[in-house]
């Protein structure tokens, strides 16, 4: 499990740990990695051109030592100082000693058309708001060069807490970051600034619990519903699907699709678009009667493609088992009525819908994915999972949130969320949590969003039809 804490959390850790060792201990270990992150990038260290953005404080400190580090092995470095009076003095001294340089900011642009590598030590996990004009000028002219830009901890600018972009930001090819990975490295937008994100461990002793957490592999692996020798159809779990209309019955078929690829041993479908599925999957148990009657099942999906159908959604809600509310459901469920569910409740919205359900402007849902997340999960009393570029699953009563970046940019395809709807709601049948069934059912899609596209567009179905692949490719 890939983990990240807060900036309060690290700096915590950081105190207890330099209480122990002797003193600048911790920043050499942090130097040394951040140097051996330098040296894999340039490739062939001596005879290089490196450029450090120092600001002040300790990440320029990072910055500065691994400079001379650097130097001691034949790079030409040259530290850009953008508050010489209050640069960390032993950092400095470190650089200079091994034959470094500095210059100041109206200096910098040539050097950075030469650079072989730029580092970013302009601000550390403890900057707020966008740069200062002075930083934006070097990060715009680090963008325009050819160099590789290397970012301290995390790419300057960005939030650490939030993964929030609040104005003008360093982007980096590379952060390597110390410890432990910050949430705005995993969040967008702030991950799009990181680049690939390379941790470095310095020994922090941190809490078990973790504001954030990404599953790997094994993680998925650990939670997938697997049947047994005494299994049959019903003990696997049945998931009831409501989706669909006159005018889509597509989603319920991409909705039974992803279903009756999650794990569950029947998929039950009531709703008007039942000759369609029946044709696509004729595995699949109809019900004409509505949720009310349509017989026993583990857990039910709502919304796909329902348009105005209230009755169904509220008989969904009304049924004390698992829901996964979705799609036109989302608009259509009263908020007191999920809050009063007894049984678990995932509802996953993308962008716009968390938006009109929170009353903002889609724009400050993007801007502020982690904090909106949150929100939602609160006001609802569900797990709420926000789709996006980077998908994130916040539980109902706080915890780590789940972010996970298994997709792909093609993911973005019409039908792609109703796949992922029966997907989850055939884990949630399952018996997995609603955080769990959120999360792995995410990251299955993702992967199967690799397989389907392979770097070129792919549909729904196609990305349905991949999730036995990415299935196999986890438990391999």
């Amino acid at each position: 499990m890939r983990t990240a804490y807060s900036v309060e959390t690290v700096r915590a850790a950081e105190r207890e740990l330099m209480a122990r060792l002797p003193e600048g201990a911790l920043m050499q270990r942090a130097a040394a990695g951040l140097a051996a992150a330098c040296a894999d990038l340039l490739g062939r260290v001596y005879g290089s051109r490196v450029v450090l953005l120092v600001g002040s404080g300790d990440n320029g400190g990072d910055a500065l030592y691994a400079g001379a580090r650097l130097a001691r092995r034949g790079a030409g470095v040259t530290a850009v100082l953008l508050a010489p009076g209050r640069t960390h003095p032993e950092g400095l001294t470190a650089l200079l000693r091994a034959g470094g340089t500095t210059a100041a900011p109206d200096a910098a642009e040539p050097l950075l058309r030469r650079a072989g590598l730029v580092v970013d030590g302009i601000v550390g996990i403890g900057g707020k708001g966008g740069l200062r004009p002075d930083a934006a000028r070097l990060a715009e002219l680090a963008a325009a060069s050819r160099a590789p830009v290397l970012a301290v901890d995390l790419p300057s600018g960005v939030e650490a807490d939030t993964g929030e972009v609040l104005g003008d930001a360093v982007r980096a090819d590379l952060t390597v970051t110390f410890g432990t990975h910050k949430p705005g490295l995993l969040v967008d937008p702030a991950r799009g600034y990181a680049g690939s994100v390379h941790l470095v461990d310095i020994g922090l002793d941190l809490p078990e619990q973790a504001d954030l957490e990404a599953l790997q592999h094994a993680d998925v692996a650990a939670r997938l519903p697997r049947p047994g020798a005494a299994s049959d159809k019903y003990r696997r779990g049945v998931v009831g699907i409501a989706a669909g209309s006159a005018r889509y019955p597509g989603a319920a078929v991409l909705a039974v699709s992803g279903a009756l690829r999650g794990g569950a041993g029947a998929v039950r479908y009531v709703g008007p678009a039942a000759d369609a599925v029946i044709a696509r999957f004729p595995e699949t148990l109809v019900s004409g009667d509505g949720p009310a009657k349509a017989g026993r099942v583990q857990a039910w999906v709502v919304g796909p493609g329902i348009g105005d159908d209230a009755s169904s959604v509220a008989e969904v809600l009304a049924a004390d088992v698992p829901v996964l509310v979705d799609a036109d459901a989302l608009r259509l469920a009263d908020r007191e009525t999920v809050r009063a569910r007894s049984a678990p409740t995932l509802m996953t919205p993308h962008a716009g819908e968390a938006a009109a359900l929170l009353g903002v402007a889609r724009e400050a849902v993007e801007e502020a994915r982690l904090a909106s997340v949150r929100e939602l999960a609160g006001l609802y009393g569900a797990t709420v999972l926000l789709k996006g570029a980077t998908t994130l699953v916040a539980g109902p009563v706080g915890g780590p949130v789940r972010v996970n970046a298994t997709g792909t940019a093609w993911l973005a395809t019409a039908g792609s969320g109703d796949v992922l709807s029966g997907l989850a709601g055939s884990l949630l049948a399952s018996g997995l949590s609603a955080l769990d069934a959120g999360s792995v059912a995410a990251y299955l899609h993702g992967l199967a969003g690799r397989f389907a596209a392979d770097g070129a567009p792919a549909g729904a179905h196609d990305v349905a039809a991949a999730v036995p692949e990415a299935w196999r490719d986890v438990t391999d």
